[in-house]
């Protein structure tokens, strides 16, 4: 005869305190290819595809949102989406600051070298 070693089974188990087990992995919802994708860009955006990783982390990781969003439970991965998000969108802004950057300074030392564009005298 088998002793029981004392040990609570899953159905011998208390009811967590939100009121459920966590799903088991058969039960869990999976990971979205778009979320992946768009974190994966993001992270190619600031490595080696400056420009067109992170305008393709932006958009794919839009649509893993709606797709998440549209399963009603059967699509994971809202997190690596949102982070594909935050490094497209973070990369697109100091791109556009460095250009203006690039700009602002280019017409200034015009100015100071005198290559610039001509101020109106008044």
């Amino acid at each position: 005869m088998a002793e029981d070693s004392g040990a609570p089974t899953r159905a011998q188990d208390p009811v967590p305190a939100g009121g459920r087990h966590p799903p088991a992995a058969a039960e869990r919802a999976r990971t979205s290819p778009l979320a992946l994708a768009s974190l994966a860009l993001g992270i190619a955006g600031w490595t080696i595809l400056p420009i067109l990783g992170a305008v393709a982390a932006v958009i794919t990781g839009h649509l893993a949102r709606w797709n998440i969003d549209e399963a009603g439970g059967q699509l994971g991965g809202s997190g690596l989406a949102k982070a594909g998000l935050v490094l497209g969108y973070v990369q697109i802004g100091l791109i556009v600051l460095g250009m203006l950057l690039v700009v602002a300074v280019g017409i200034s030392l015009g100015h100071i070298f005198g290559s610039g564009p001509a101020l109106p005298v008044a």
